[in-house]
């Protein structure tokens, strides 16, 4: 590789296994273009947000025990989710420090994010789920806002106490600019406020909102990263998760492009 040539625009990897992070570090990349969050959730945590905060209150016997042994010595469960996922996103801002990390929040739709122990108590059912309650949306809603709370409290120890402040915060699924208002204001409740420290936030162009009014959008977010799955289906709509369409879903589409 000491032979190409220099890249004018920036090449930077995705990443989403924390143990994986320092297998890659000696590529020649601009940094880490995409960590996803439910990924560090769904493997490390093992744990639904809101079934650590509501511990006390789960309904199913079992995963309230399964709760208890993956936390024993956390007095206060939430804590452990914090740790856990600050501590995972550090091992992928550490792999690539002082270039940048753009760590993306949780995007679980709603049947996915019933996997973790003790989601099933605290997700919707949906219809279609692809569209449904998820990204921006659940983070301002009752029905999550306390589990994007811990969320918020790992990226503010990460880069506020462990010192990783390569990392960029990214907002998925974001429909409408009144949405974005309301995310930033959420965030800014724990101490996680776009400017402070250097805090940047991004936002996921992944719906035709997204491009049609990418000017007003600019004005609440430092940047733009492009999710081609979400804006293919959406564009065209084309569900991903239809076999009879399948052949429609194409990201070279001219309305696409």
């Amino acid at each position: 590789m000491s032979g190409l040539r220099q890249a004018r625009t920036k090449v930077m990897v995705n990443l989403a296994n924390p143990a994986a992070a320092y297998r890659w570090w000696r590529l020649p990349a601009d940094g880490i273009g995409l960590a996803r969050m439910e990924f560090v959730v769904s493997n490390t945590i093992q744990v639904h947000p809101m079934a650590l905060v509501h511990h006390a209150q789960l309904k199913d016997e079992v995963a309230k025990r399964e709760i208890t042994r993956l936390t024993a010595g956390y007095e206060n469960k939430p804590d452990y989710s914090v740790d856990k996922l600050s501590y995972g996103l550090a091992a992928l801002c550490a792999a690539v420090y002082p270039k940048p990390a753009i760590i993306r929040m949780s995007d679980f739709k709603t049947n996915e994010y019933a996997s973790p122990i003790g989601g099933a108590e605290f997700e919707l059912k949906e219809d279609n789920p692809m569209t449904g309650f998820r990204g921006a949306s659940s983070y301002y809603s009752p029905c999550y806002r306390e589990g994007f709370a811990l969320e918020r409290r790992a990226v503010k120890r990460l880069r506020e106490e462990i010192g990783l402040t390569n990392a960029i915060v990214m907002i998925p699924f974001c429909r409408t600019i009144g949405e974005a208002k309301k995310v930033l204001e959420v965030m800014a409740e724990n101490g996680l406020r776009r400017g402070d420290n250097g805090l940047e936030v991004y936002v996921m162009c992944e719906i035709p909102s997204n491009i049609i009014l990418a000017a007003h959008f600019t004005e609440h977010f430092d940047g733009f990263s492009i999710g081609s799955n979400d804006l293919t289906q959406l564009t065209l709509g084309v569900g991903r998760d239809s076999g009879e369409l399948v052949n429609l879903l194409d990201e070279q589409d001219e309305a696409v492009k």
